[in-house]
């Protein structure tokens, strides 16, 4: 989790405006533990302080983030589970549960309280089931992006019930809710597709080998081929022409750029190629396309 703030924890009051909005952030928090060092590190209010031995149970659901570190879960409906770092797992109101660091390793969590209609209507839902609060949160769902967000604001705002606050809020359980959806697998491909999207788009100039950078990714090369053009529309290298194309257009619309130049600089093997393929995605030439631009613009000026 990108955040470089220090640690922090948070409660806030509620009031009659719960029931108007539906939702409440009731506390909030973000904390290093170093390997070592004593857990919880520090004092929280009566009724949210525990220890191992005893363990606890919370009137209010959180949704907690391991970013870092190791450590362990455990509830009745759970049994004790190992927690990684990018786990992350839902306390589920009334439920006796515990956790805490690996003392060899300490963890990073960072975590939300709520309260409210909304969270009481998506408890009953089944969305937080206290027999499955441990899940991988995936890079795509955002959960860690979605927590960040509410330390922004939770760290200066006011102690009382704040609608923004409230917002954020529920895009951390919506957040959670599609982390439980994301197939790990399918993730990892998909973070290939989007790191060979990056390589492709960096490199627009030089040859494509979709072979060697399947392979440099993990993926057969089979498995990767269709998944790109499931995920982006495009065979890698049609995509790779689609960007070059897209490319020679807004250079030629911005610039005296001659076709050769352009063609050399976006990796085609000449001017015929280069107009060939635009030609093919906008139905004319180059040159027609820019002397249609010219007049556009002239039409403007006049």
């Amino acid at each position: 989790m990108p955040l470089s703030s220090p640690d922090y924890f948070r409660y806030f009051a509620t009031g009659p405006e719960l029931r108007t909005w539906g939702l409440a952030l009731t506390a909030a928090g973000y904390t290093r533990v170093p390997a070592g060092s004593p857990y919880p590190p520090g004092r929280h209010p009566a009724d949210h302080h525990f220890d191992w031995k005893h363990g606890r149970l919370l009137e209010a659901l959180q949704i907690v983030l391991i970013s870092d570190g190791r450590g362990w879960f455990e509830s009745h409906p759970t049994g004790r589970r190992i927690v990684e770092a990018g786990t992350a797992f839902a306390v589920v109101p009334k439920t006796w549960h515990r956790y805490r660091p690996d003392p060899a390793t300490g963890w990073t969590e960072s975590w939300i309280e709520v309260q409210g209609p909304t969270a009481e209507h998506l408890l009953r839902s089944g969305m937080f089931s206290a027999a499955a609060a441990v899940r991988p949160a995936e890079p795509e769902a955002g959960l860690d992006e979605a927590l960040e967000s509410v330390h922004t604001r939770a760290r200066l705002a006011g102690p009382g019930f704040d609608p923004e606050l409230s917002a954020a809020a529920f895009s951390v359980l919506a957040a959670w809710d599609k982390a439980g959806r994301i197939q790990p697998a399918r993730s990892r491909v998909l973070r290939a597709i989007g790191e060979a999207e990056r390589h492709l788009a960096d490199r627009l100039s030089e040859p494509v080998n979709v072979q060697a950078l399947a392979k440099r990714l993990g993926i057969g090369y089979s498995h990767f081929r269709r998944a790109f053009k499931v995920h982006t529309g495009f065979a890698p290298w049609q995509y790779v022409l689609h960007l070059r194309v897209s490319r020679a257009r807004r250079l030629l619309a911005a610039s005296d750029v001659t076709l050769d130049e352009l063609a050399a600089r976006l990796g085609f093997s000449s001017a015929f190629h280069l107009s060939n393929a635009f030609k093919r995605v906008h139905g004319v030439s180059p040159d027609h396309w820019r002397r249609q631009l010219a007049r556009a613009g002239g039409s403007r000026g006049a």
